[in-house]
Order: structure tokens, then sequence, then C-alpha cells
């Protein structure tokens, strides 16, 4: 058997298949591969004629390229064809699966497969997800080729190659770029969520269980609310807790709100007391108030901390904190004075305590007070977080401006507000 250079599978399916004498004994309807190698090797052409379908081993191939294909063997000494578990058909279970992309950070289409010689066996060692494979496929590659050189936008070759491709499994239902957690974590969280949105829905919680547990909360809100529901709906409610858990009060409660009351229940009973406390307080305010959009994970120190304590417990308090621009000195619950980040930074005296330095006159907002009244006061007064009060002034939350920002953009680019 010859293999010429490199053989695109759409060239070849349909093909007809001659035999020894030169006659027609049937077209190509799929090729059989086999795993077990760093590439799945081709191990026989299916064979289709008069509904019959034949099995031509790829050692009785005498010519196999793009313009010719030729047995060795008659029609007649070929073996009808059987499925087997141990083979998978390039056409029937490769073409047209699902690939995500780690680099484009995108989920794609398998339009067609390369078969190259490699130590004298034919080998599928890429995958093409690219327009010009997907012409290829409908036969108009060269004039698709014509008119996009046309208008100057030539088409090239978008190949992934097969050694990033998970290991050919029997049952098949996508391929799966071979990423490790590590390269996933890389992935900035919206760029995953866009990953898991443009996946099947019955694939979405399979691939999500496969992420870091620090990735996964990250990636978890930036989804829709209903992608949300349906992934943590389908997981083991232990591993979504410890999931829940690592994500920002707030964040862990818009999901947690979207969930049936059964489920919710089940994830907050698995959490950690504190974390669940936080969340739950959450959950008693209204969609788009000050109370809904507050996040109750801040920095808090009393009166009497002095600047240089407050900086070194910051180093250790921030991290498990998503934003940080204040810190807030709180005596009782209530709230005293406020003392930003920078201004602790270039303090000049680090001896001097919070309640000498702190600011008095604080811009405060109640838990009731709506959206449009939050909106107004941060872009007033310049503030990067607006801290939300009761009555007698105890600090419930804060409201961190990129909360505000997102109720500015328009309603199609927002991230969803949580929903009672």
């Amino acid at each position: 058997m010859s293999l010429i250079g490199e053989v695109f599978v759409a060239d070849v399916l349909g093909k007809s298949v001659l035999d020894p004498k030169g006659d027609e004994m049937g077209k190509v309807r799929d090729i059989a591969v086999e795993g077990g190698g760093p590439f799945p090797r081709a191990v026989g052409i299916v064979l289709e004629r008069n509904k019959t379908q034949r099995f031509l081993p790829w050692e009785d191939i005498a010519i196999f390229n793009r313009r010719i294909i030729s047995s060795h063997k008659p029609e007649d000494a070929l073996s009808e064809y059987v499925p087997s578990p141990d083979r998978l058909l390039i056409a029937k279970d490769i073409l047209d699966k699902q690939i995500v992309d780690i680099n484009g950070a995108k989920v794609v289409r398998v339009n067609d497969v390369k078969l190259t010689d490699e130590g004298g066996n034919a080998c599928l060692t890429d995958v093409d997800v690219g327009m010009r494979g997907l012409l290829r496929r409908l036969g108009i590659e060269r004039r698709g080729e014509g008119f996009f050189r046309a208008i100057r936008h030539p088409l090239r070759h978008q190949l992934i190659p097969w050694s990033v491709i998970q290991p050919l499994e029997s049952k098949l239902d996508r391929l799966t770029l071979s990423v490790t957690r590590d390269a996933m974590s890389d992935l900035h969280p919206s760029d995953i969520a866009q990953i898991i949105s443009d996946l099947a829905p019955d694939e979405r919680t399979e691939f999500f269980e496969k992420l870091d547990l620090e990735t996964a909360a990250e990636a978890l809100h930036e989804l829709e609310p209903e992608v949300q529901a349906d992934i943590i709906a389908d997981m083991d409610g232990e591993q979504a807790a410890d999931i829940i858990e690592r994500m920002p009060p707030d964040e862990a409660a818009d999901v947690i709100a979207d969930l049936s009351a059964e489920k919710a229940q089940e994830i907050l009973g698995l959490m950690e007391k504190e974390e669940a406390e936080d969340v739950h307080e959450l959950l008693h305010h209204e969609d788009d108030t000050a109370g809904g959009l507050m996040t109750n994970d801040y920095l808090e120190y009393p009166p009497e901390t002095t600047v240089g304590e407050a900086m070194r417990r910051f180093k250790e308090d921030a991290p498990d904190i998503e934003a940080v621009y204040y810190m807030y000195v709180i005596e009782d619950e209530k709230l005293l004075g406020v003392l930003g980040l920078k201004e602790a930074i270039l303090s000049s005296d680090p001896s001097k305590r919070l309640d000498e330095v702190m600011h008095r006159k604080l811009i405060t907002v109640r838990p009731e007070s709506d959206h449009q009244a939050v909106a107004e006061l941060i872009s007033k007064y310049n503030l990067l977080a607006l801290p939300v009060v009761d009555d007698d002034n105890c600090l419930l939350g804060v409201i961190t401006v990129d909360d505000v920002v997102d109720l500015l953009l328009p309603p199609a680019s927002r991230k969803r507000r949580r929903r009672m």
C-alpha cells in the first residue's frame, strides 16, 4: 500500500475503489482507525456497493491517494463489514464532533481529518476545524478558494494536531483537547465560561467537573443563570458546595438563588457554617437594591489598630477577598470611619491608630435603596466602594464599583443580578 504525502478524508469519501483489473469494486463509505500509538492508525476501508458493505484491510490496499484507490484483492475476496468495538469510523465517529480549542478559547467542530504517512502507516495526524475543511466536505474547496482569494481573504488551513487531542476511545461522544488543569486555569474565567456555553448541555457538567476548584469558582459566575443552574443541579452536592464556598459571598448568593429550593438547601447544608451564613444573609435582600448588590466580604478593623498593624493583617486577610479598596473601622458592629488602601500604604507614621487617620464623613446607603441611588452616589463622590448600613449605622456590606459599572451596561452585556 502506498500513501502519497497526505490525504484529507473528505477528498476520498465516496471515491471509487478499483480491483486488480481496474474495475470498480465499490465506493469508500468510511475509514476505520485504531488507537494504541501516538496517532490513530488506519486499518481498513469500508466499501459500499449495491447497499452491501465490505471491509478492505489496509494491508490489501495497493494505492491510496486522493486520485486513485485500488486493491490487491477482488471484491469477492473481501468479507462483509462487521463493526468492531476496538475501532472507530472517521466519518461516522469523528467528523462533526466537538473540540475544545484551548488556544482560541472556544469550541470548534471537526470538519475534516488529515491522514499522513507515518512510518509506513496511514495515521490520523490532524483535524481540520476551519472553513477550508467545510468547503472540502461540500466538494467546493477550489471554487471557494478562488472566491476568498478574490475578496483578499485567502483560505488557510485551520488544523489542530492529534497530539493535543485525547486518546482514541471506543465510545467517542466528542473530542477534547488533552490539556492539563493548569493550562485551563491560565485562561480568563470569561473564556472558560464561553467554552462551556458553546458545549452541548449534556457535555457542560462533565467539562466543568474537570476544572480545579478555584478555576471552577471563577468561571461559574461568568455563566448565564440557566447554565449555572443546570451544571450545579447535575453535580454531586459536596463538590458543588466546595466550589461555591470559594466564590465571593455575593456571587455565591447569585448562584444559590437560581437553584431549586431543595438543591439550594442541600448545598448550604454542606458548606462551612460561616460561608453558608454569609450567603444566607445576602439572599434576604431584594434584587437590584443596595442589599442585593452588596457583598459582606470586606476588611474591618477596630479603631485602636495602628496603621502598621492593619497593613500586616491586610496581607493575611486580603487574599480571601475579591476586591479591596478600603479598610473599614468598626466598633460594636458600627461603622466609625474608612481608610483608603493607598492612604494606608503611603502613611508617614505607621504607629498612628486608625481612628486618628480615618475619614469620618462617610457616604453610606441603606440596604433598601435602589440601584439608581447607588450608582448616583458612587459616581458623584468618585467612590470605589460604597458601605451599606442599617438604621443603627451597623455595617452590613459594601458595593464595589464593578457592580455599578455592570448596571450601566446595555442589558444584553450585563452579568445577571441575584433573583429572589
